[in-house]
Formats: structure tokens, sequence, C-alpha cells
């Protein structure tokens, strides 16, 4: 029977403190964006708290539409990146043919170069396309540019993966399509929480790429229409930050409801 020590007494104090360290930012976040406009008091003081700056945000800085293209963006573009990342993972990590290792290397490349590499030639091909102002070229962009980091965190998972499970569903009949979405991809739900989660933070904040691809239109994503209404709401800092409160919410809930998954597919890849 584990006894409570003078060592897990210490551990416990350490923890706290850390954990009061991260939540000290986020308290004073909610604590501006609760107090009375002209309050110049001290963030950690909240006197006469109110709800008014949420509506008066909501109202002015057009979230609801902002918070929908978000939505779409990040949504879609996850999905087709857990998609097209696990099918291309697949392969890699079952060949050991030498194409297998240089595709693999390929794809890593993508994690060394930075994207604002390419960013001018991706906004003319855009611009060409036709779909500047249109939230399907974020789509297309966040999707190839998020692969190499998630057919890495796949890969190495379903190195770590015993393959007898599709092998045994090959010889029951399966084809390969079917064996890997009826028994690999549900044995992947620990890395696919990770994958999610990771990527669906980054579109969410993108800021640069929606101000260049949506530049101009109503469509907007959270930190681009943030951004606006800061600029012409700039002394109204209690109204920006329950903007930035009601923008974090979403994709801060569904990381609470995925990070156990989150922490064991990120482990289970670096173990691969």
């Amino acid at each position: 029977m584990n006894r409570y020590t003078w060592r897990t007494a210490g551990l416990e104090a350490v923890m706290i403190a850390a954990a009061t360290v991260f939540a000290f930012p986020i308290y004073v976040l909610v604590s501006l964006s609760l107090r009375q406009p002209g309050d110049q008091s001290s963030p950690l003081v909240l006197s006469s708290p109110t709800l008014a700056n949420y509506g008066d945000a909501w109202q002015q800085a057009g979230l609801g539409t902002a918070l929908l293209t978000s939505a779409f963006i990040t949504i879609t573009s996850v999905a087709l990146v857990v998609v097209l990342s696990a099918l291309a993972a697949y392969p890699l990590a079952r060949s050991t043919r030498t194409w297998s290792k240089a595709v693999f290397l390929l794809f890593m490349l993508g994690l060394l170069l930075p994207f604002q590499l390419a960013l001018i030639p991706l906004y003319q091909t855009m611009r060409d396309l036709g779909l500047l102002g249109n939230p399907v070229a974020l789509v297309l962009f966040y999707t190839g540019l998020q692969m190499p980091f998630s057919v890495f965190l796949y890969t190495g998972f379903l190195r770590a993966l015993d393959p007898g499970y599709e092998e045994a569903a090959l010889i029951d009949g399966c084809g390969p399509l079917r064996a890997f979405f009826s028994v690999v991809l549900p044995l992947m739900r620990p890395v696919t929480g990770t994958v999610v989660i990771l990527n669906a933070i980054f579109v969410w904040n993108d800021f640069l790429t929606p101000l260049l691809y949506l530049s101009g239109t109503e469509q907007q994503t959270v930190p681009v229409a943030l951004f606006g209404f800061v600029g012409q709401y700039v002394s109204q800092w209690p109204m920006v930050f329950a903007g930035l409160v009601i923008g974090i919410a979403p994709v801060l809930l569904v990381y609470l409801a995925m990070q156990k998954r989150v922490i064991q597919g990120f482990a289970g890849g670096l173990k691969g």
C-alpha cells in the first residue's frame, strides 16, 4: 500500500505551482474580458464584472460569420489531412522496398522547408485558379502544408503496430482498402486524435494565410476578424479580450475532450 510521503507532497506542490503559472494568463484574459469599459484597475482584481462585452464583441466584430468560416476551413482541412495522410502512411510503413524510404524522406523534406518560400507562387496559383476570396483555397493550402507532419506521425505509429491484424483480415477475404478502413484505421484512433488536435489548433489560429487569401471579402476567419476589430476599436480593450475568449473557446474545448488520445498518440508515434 502506497503511503503519502514528503516526496509525494513536494511533487504535488510543484505540480500545483506549475498549474498556477499556466492558468494565470487565462485568468488575466477572462478578467480583462469581464471588466467595465474605462476600468483602469489591476487585471488581478475583478470588480463589477459584466458579460456585455461578449455580446458587443460578437456583433461588432462579426464573430458569428468568422466562427462559421473558421469551422468550415478547419473541419474540412483536418478531415482531408487525416484521410490522405493515413492512406499515404500505410504503404510507407508496411513496405520494405527502397521506394518507400525515398518517398518517406520526400515527405520529411516538407517539414524542413518553410512554406513562406512558396508564399508568392502559391498566391499566384490561387489567383490563376480564381480561388482568391474562397475558403476552398485555404482548405487546399492547409491540406498540403500539414500532410508531411501528419504522415510522419502516422508512419511512426503504424511501424509499431502489429501487422497481424490486417493480415488476418486479408486472409478472411478483405481487400487492401477494406482491411485498412475496417481494421487498421480504427486501431489508429490514438494517433488520429493527435493529428486532429494539432492540425486543428494550427489551422484555427493561423493569421497570415487567411489575411492574404480572404482579404477584401466578408468571409474572414476568427484571427483576421479580431485583427480588424482591434484596429477599429483599439480603445475598447474589454471587448477585444472578450473576442479572444470567444475565439479560443471552441478549440480549447476540443483539446480538453481529446487530450488523453493526443498524449497517447504522440507517445506512440515517437516510439515508432
